[in-house]
Formats: C-alpha cells, sequence, structure tokens
C-alpha cells in the first residue's frame, strides 16, 4: 500500500490551516463533526454521516452545509490516498454577545485528512483489553446522540491511561451505567441477543453502531437499547466496539473479565465490516 501524504487541510474550501481566533467553535465548543474512513477517495457511509451532521446542525440551529460540496472537499484531502481518514469540522463561525449566538450566523467548515492510524492486527483478531474510565458523562439530553464538539469528558478519561496495551477506556455515567468508550460505542452479546447502552441523556450515536443494529435486524438477531452495568459486562457472553474507523473490534477483557472474542455473532463481524468499508457508497 502506498504511504498516506501529509494532512491537507481546507477551510471554507480553500487550502489554509488558521481559522479566526473569534471562532465560537474554539471558545464554546460551538460546532460538530465527522470522523470518516476513506478508500480510494470514496467516503465510507457517507450518507450516514451526512444525515448524522445535517441532523445535529439542524438541532443546533447552525446552517448546514451543502453536501455536495462537503463530499468533494472529503474526495480531494483524500486524493491520492489509497486509504485515509477525513475529518468534517462545523462551527457557528463568529459572532454574538457571549454565549448567546448570532442571529445571523456564518458557519465555518473545517476538512481535513489523516494518515490511516497504525494498529495491531491482533487488536481486530483477538480482541482488544480495555479498562473502565473514573471520568464520568454528565446527563444532558439536549445533546445526547450528537457528535458535537464538547469532548472534554473524552479527553479527561482518555487521558487516565498511559499503557499500550490498552485499547480503550469505557465510560460511565453519574449513576455508574455504561455509556460508551472514549471514542466508539459499546455491544454486549448475552443468549444469543446483542444489548447496547440507551444513549437518550448522553453519549454519540454511531454510525458504525447503526451498521450493527441494520445487520442483526438482517440476522435475526435481537438488539435491545437498554440499561448496562459493568456488572452486566462481567457476566455477558462477549462484548464488542465500533466505531467509523476501527469497524468492529472484540473485547478480549473489561473490568477484570477475560472474553473469548469468538463468542460474538461472526457472520455480522463480517458483514459489519464489509458494509461499513466497501469504499462506495451506493447512494452518493
Amino acid at each position: 500500500m502506498e504511504q498516506n501524504r501529509a494532512l491537507f487541510v481546507l477551510i471554507n474550501g480553500k487550502p489554509e490551516n488558521r481559522i479566526s481566533a473569534l471562532d465560537r467553535g474554539l471558545h464554546y465548543g460551538d460546532g460538530l463533526f465527522e470522523t470518516i474512513s476513506v478508500i480510494n477517495s470514496n467516503p465510507c457511509l457517507w450518507q450516514n454521516h451526512i444525515s448524522r451532521l445535517l441532523h445535529g446542525c439542524a438541532r443546533l440551529n447552525i446552517p448546514a452545509p451543502d453536501p455536495g460540496q462537503l463530499l468533494a472537499e472529503c474526495r480531494s484531502v483524500s486524493e491520492s490516498n489509497e486509504r485515509c481518514v477525513v475529518k468534517i469540522i462545523v462551527t457557528r463561525g463568529e459572532g454574538g454577545s457571549g454565549y448567546l449566538p448570532p442571529q445571523s450566523a456564518t458557519p465555518q467548515r473545517i476538512v481535513y485528512s489523516m494518515p490511516w492510524p497504525e494498529r495491531p492486527h491482533s487488536w481486530w483478531e483477538k480482541g482488544v483489553k480495555t479498562r473502565i474510565c473514573s471520568t464520568r458523562l454528565g446527563s444532558m439530553p439536549a445533546l445526547a446522540g450528537m457528535k458535537h464538539l464538547n469532548r472534554l469528558p473524552h479527553v479527561m478519561a482518555r487521558a487516565e491511561w498511559s499503557d499500550p496495551d490498552i485499547a480503550e477506556g469505557v465510560m460511565l455515567d453519574a449513576h455508574d451505567r455504561v455509556i460508551e468508550g472514549t471514542m466508539s460505542n459499546i455491544f454486549m452479546c448475552k443468549d444469543g441477543s446483542l444489548y447496547t447502552p440507551d444513549l437518550s441523556e448522553n453519549g454519540v450515536a454511531g454510525v458504525m453502531q447503526g451498521v450493527v443494529a441494520e445487520v442483526a435486524n438482517e440476522l435475526n438477531i435481537p438488539l435491545h437499547i437498554t440499561d448496562i452495568t459493568p456488572d452486566m459486562l462481567r457476566q455477558s457472553d462477549g462484548v464488542f466496539l465500533t466505531n467509523s474507523v476501527i469497524g468492529i473490534w472484540p473485547v478480549n477483557e473489561v473490568a477484570g473479565r477475560m472474553f473469548d472474542p469468538l463468542a460474538i455473532d461472526q457472520e455480522l463481524v463480517v458483514q459489519v465490516m464489509e458494509r461499513g468499508f466497501s469504499g462506495h457508497d451506493q447512494q452518493l
């Protein structure tokens, strides 16, 4: 495979690496982002990502960017890369008195590519080691599900460990309910069914999480959205993590319990990985 080139940034469609010091995304985290796997300049699960972004813009009352323009910019920054990651950031832009948003916002969009992350192949085959984070997620139903720019709890949680053998940290809420990983959604398997946390109060509704739900439905695997505790994780048959860059990582250890990666339905894994990384979205 060819080497990924250096990071390439477009701001509002122009090659640039600076943004105004008055931007509300910088001051207040007033914006949204998407992290997208790109294969041969084709963004994977594009429609899923753009739908979440547009829905988030509507919820925050930020004028939405043009999807066609974003797609062109996504392809531009990933050009000549066989495989890379593209991040899209949309902020409300400048203006407003303090926290009060301006009546007429001029959103800013940032699109840039990053090299594909190098991770041990064994993490997909033999599973990953995880830990329970002490940093808790607060309840904020108004922001629940959105991939907004306010990520400080996740930053603090990820700073809790430096052991390279620990791939991810599991985050709980103030009531000790499992919500998500620092960068992933979480599923557990029990008696032939799948369980994933209720994200109505906090957490990010992941794109790959949605793919798992679609494939599970097609395979007639029951999926339950419910409260999950660390004890429930320990007593489950298997656990796995998802996001749009890793696809599915089976978990081999969480909260002191060891798991067999093969406890996860292997047909589910195969179909989710194929659908998530086909490199071609039929709806483009």
